[in-house]
């Protein structure tokens, strides 16, 4: 993992490996990155208020069983090479057809810019066309709900319950933690069910669950014997999930959750998500993100999220401009292109380093590719001591996030539980 912040002389830094010792004091160096990384994340999650921004990438870590080299969760790539097989399975012509019709870019791999190019298409094809088209988007939408609907009873989600654990188990004296994510999966809500935490996430305790955002508002407190007293118990958090979730169903203008449905409540990747986002419930999620970030002494940590989403992005960006009480960490793998430090031998059989100024000018990342993190990344360089950038994956980030609660009586119970079913089996 590399940092790069407004203490870092507008450079990224890595953290030094444990084995690098000071030979003549016997202790380690001094590790600038580290105490970075751990001054960043300690102040984003002791704010009073503590939001998170998930996306894709903090479901990228959850592993096929059966072969742990194989992740579950499906990527942009992946959607497109699923859906092609689908509609084309014998590659003889049908997906070439389909790609001229749209006018969709020769090249390109982008199944965000060909369902949107699909949409439009709907204008100006007719008859056989038309007809076609409109089979192709609906077997794409379902091709994309099998693919995103990956969790089995079986599937464990340690990285998961080990985040929740550190950001869900704050003081009562401080906001609950909230966490939006743009993600239609179920990983958090099951990782909540395996370490007994509590989710609010805008739907009512009866059945079935129905969506009203007034449960956002509402807490969970613990009586005291008397009756007379209360407070509020832990491992509470609030859940927004922007694009919908493959467990809500529209049933007679109310939102319920099923968890068997086959028609679940989606944003699905195209153009017009940015007008869909700013409908119900969407609305209500989008409002409760764009109100968080102008709260006071406000943590915003963003994980696996690209900033490839306008509607998301631009809150963000503004909230960063007018919200001086905002703190913010990004953590993505490709902020910046990693750099392969072992020295590669030549011919002749000499080593060289590695250019790396050179290598990052060719493949800079996302930090110097997106518009809106080049913007984050100028004001950090001029100063703005409230921004980190953390090139990482969920997993690092997790490893790092300062456990802010002892473990309570309940955790301990169920570790021994686990070990003790572990152990007969």
């Amino acid at each position: 993992m590399k940092i790069r912040s407004a203490y870092t002389n507008k450079s990224w830094l890595s953290p030094k490996t444990p084995s690098l010792l000071n030979m003549e004091e016997k202790k380690p160096d001094r590790d600038v990155a580290t105490e970075q990384i751990q001054r960043a994340l300690s102040e984003v999650i002791r704010c009073q208020n503590l939001v998170v921004l998930s996306g894709l990438g903090t479901s990228l870590c959850v592993m096929d069983d059966s072969n742990p080299t194989t992740r579950k969760a499906p990527t942009m790539p992946d959607l497109w090479k699923r859906v092609k097989v689908a509609y084309d399975p014998t590659d003889n012509g049908l997906w070439t057809k389909l790609l001229a019709s749209v006018r969709h870019t020769t090249g390109s791999e982008n199944i965000e810019e060909l369902l949107s190019e699909c949409k439009v298409a709907e204008n100006f094809l007719r008859d056989a066309e038309l007809k076609a088209l409109q089979d192709f988007i609906t077997l794409a939408e379902k091709e994309i709900r099998t693919a995103v609907n990956f969790l089995t009873p079986a599937d464990a989600l340690p990285v998961h319950s080990a985040f929740l654990q550190r950001i869900a188990r704050r003081s009562s004296g401080k906001g609950r933690a909230k966490i939006f994510t743009t993600n239609y999966d179920l990983c958090f809500e099951r990782a909540a069910k395996d370490g007994r935490f509590v989710v609010i996430d805008g739907f009512s305790p009866t059945l079935p669950p129905t969506f009203d955002p007034v449960y956002f508002t509402y807490d969970i407190v613990r009586r005291g014997s008397e009756g007379d007293a209360s407070a509020f118990i832990p491992n509470v958090f609030h859940l927004y999930k922007l694009h919908g979730s493959i467990d809500w169903e529209r049933c007679e203008g109310d939102i319920e959750k099923k968890h068997d449905t086959d028609k679940p409540l989606l944003i699905y990747p195209r153009s017009s998500k940015y007008e869909q986002a700013f409908s119900q419930p969407y609305l209500e999620m989008m409002a409760a993100f764009q109100t968080a970030l102008r709260e006071p002494n406000t943590g915003l940590v963003i994980v696996g999220f690209g900033f490839n989403d306008n509607h998301i992005a631009e809150p963000i960006l503004s909230a960063i401009r007018s919200n001086l009480g905002l703190k913010v960490v990004v953590v993505d793998p490709v902020l910046v292109r990693q750099i392969d430090a072992h020295k590669h031998i030549q011919d002749g059989g000499e080593k060289n380093e590695l250019n790396e100024d050179d290598e990052l000018k060719t493949n800079p990342g996302s930090a110097n590719n997106n518009p809106f993190l080049k913007k984050i990344i100028q004001m950090m360089d001029q100063g703005d001591a409230r921004l980190t950038f953390l090139n990482g994956t969920f997993e690092d980030v997790t490893r790092e996030i300062p456990d802010m609660a002892a473990e309570t009586d309940l955790e301990k119970h169920m570790a021994r539980m686990r070990m003790i079913e572990g152990g007969s089996k």
